[in-house]
């Protein structure tokens, strides 16, 4: 799929974000973990997603689409698979969380690699410190379960996906589960809410530390998925920096305050409601000038801190505001290397090493062409396009809707002038 899109018209009216698709991909996995139905509402429908309910179908799972197009019913009577292979490994990084679920049900699973081993350490570490049996060999890692009174456990890692496995394993094999260095971004708060309703008991959601005590069976539940936070505020800059205002509906305050205050260094001021957040129009972006050798700082770190999936759209707001912004991006080596489209279309920016770029504004973005936008920074790269001036033309945009559910479409209707061509 191709976009193309002609900058510097501002975006207005109403916006409602999509569900969260990592909090869909969680609670798909949740649901497998019991053999009654669970009823999931504003399921969002994205390429990671549709990824997630068709390996479990492939599972046996029955899945039902309710009169409501975002509400379907999970039914995992049974699990027929025990087998996480390559190809849906490669498809969503969500596949992982089907471990907890085979493990549970089948009690052995195995996990076909096409990726170093290395990227799921603290995975095997954490199934390990709980007395799972692994054996690694020939590209695969086969996983036996065992049940278990007592563990305290510690993630070498800040792991979302580590984190969720263990939760569901807790849930139902363990008498008694702690784990330090916990996640506690929104979706595993969600999955911690969802287990809840089930029948487990967890103590500790939305905190580092979390107390786990099993239970003999997990029932039917219900659950609304909340809405993606990381698209509410990546479409609030893209308003902001084409001078638009508009209202975004449906988000909660909770997990959009600190996003909230980052913003402000950078000159973008949000106003938040319970359940809606609004953007006023800016004229000018100014960074604030609190520190000493640069004008603002912006540096991500584990939920609650500022989101690594909001750093290319951070830089992009730091390129239209008048002043000088550090971007330190703590958590990943490789998430700045899209600076060099940036850089194209007439940033100015200094990459100083893999973690961090000074960036000088405000510049005027000029539109290029642009190849195969990385997942993370496809929405940065759109909000380049949208302040920028002439024609930008983005090739393979289905990256594009693999977390964001409709987004596209949900942009041209508040303004975003974006032409979608499909191949042929």
């Amino acid at each position: 799929m191709r976009i193309r899109i002609e900058g510097r018209n501002p975006l207005q009216g109403s916006y409602m974000p999509s569900g969260s698709s990592n909090s869909a991909q969680a609670l798909t996995a949740a649901a497998l973990m019991a053999d009654a139905p669970v009823t999931l509402h504003n399921f969002p429908t994205t390429l990671s997603t549709t990824s997630m309910l068709h390996q479990a179908e492939a599972m046996g799972v029955t899945i039902t689409r309710q009169a409501n197009p975002t509400s379907l019913t999970i039914h995992a009577g049974q699990i027929t698979r025990r087998t996480i292979e390559q190809g849906e490994n490669e498809a969503s990084v969500g596949a992982l969380l089907f471990l907890a679920p085979m493990l549970l049900r089948r009690g052995f699973a195995r996990l076909e690699l096409d990726y170093p081993l290395n990227r799921i350490r603290t995975h095997l570490e954490a199934l390990r410190d709980l007395g799972l049996d692994i054996l690694v060999n020939n590209g695969a890692v086969d996983i036996k379960a065992a049940a278990w009174e007592k563990r305290d456990i510690i993630l070498t890692q800040t792991s979302v996906t580590a984190t969720a496995i263990v939760m569901m394993l807790a849930a139902r094999m363990g008498r008694e589960t702690i784990i330090q260095n916990a996640a506690s971004e929104p979706h595993i708060q969600e999955l911690g809410h969802l287990l809840l309703d089930m029948g487990a008991h967890i103590e500790g959601i939305g905190s580092s530390v979390l107390t786990i005590h099993g239970v003999d069976a997990l029932q039917g539940a219900q659950a609304s998925i909340a809405a993606d936070h990381v698209e509410a505020a990546s479409i609030a800059a893209m308003c902001a920096i084409t001078g638009g205002r508009m209202q975004i509906n449906g988000i909660s305050s909770r997990p959009m305050r600190l996003i909230a205050k980052i913003y402000q260094r950078i000159g973008i001021t949000l106003e938040l409601d319970n359940d809606a957040l609004y953007v006023p129009r800016h004229d000018i972006l100014t960074v604030s000038n609190r520190e000493e050798d640069v004008d603002a700082s912006i540096e991500t770190a584990p939920w609650p801190g500022f989101p690594s999936d909001l750093v290319a759209v951070a830089t992009v707001i730091a390129t239209q505001a008048r002043g000088t912004s550090l971007i330190h991006e703590k958590l990943f080596s490789n998430r700045l290397l899209f600076v060099d489209k940036l850089k194209a279309m007439g940033a100015q920016i200094v990459l100083c090493d893999p973690h961090r770029a000074i960036v000088i504004g405000a510049s005027r973005l000029r539109g290029i062409y642009m190849d195969t936008p990385d997942v993370r920074a496809g929405l940065g790269m759109v909000a380049a396009a949208l302040c920028a001036e002439r024609e930008t033309v983005i090739d393979n945009a289905q990256a594009l809707n693999h977390t964001f559910g409709d987004v596209l479409t949900k942009l041209q209707a508040v303004g975003a002038n974006i032409q979608i061509e499909q191949p042929a």
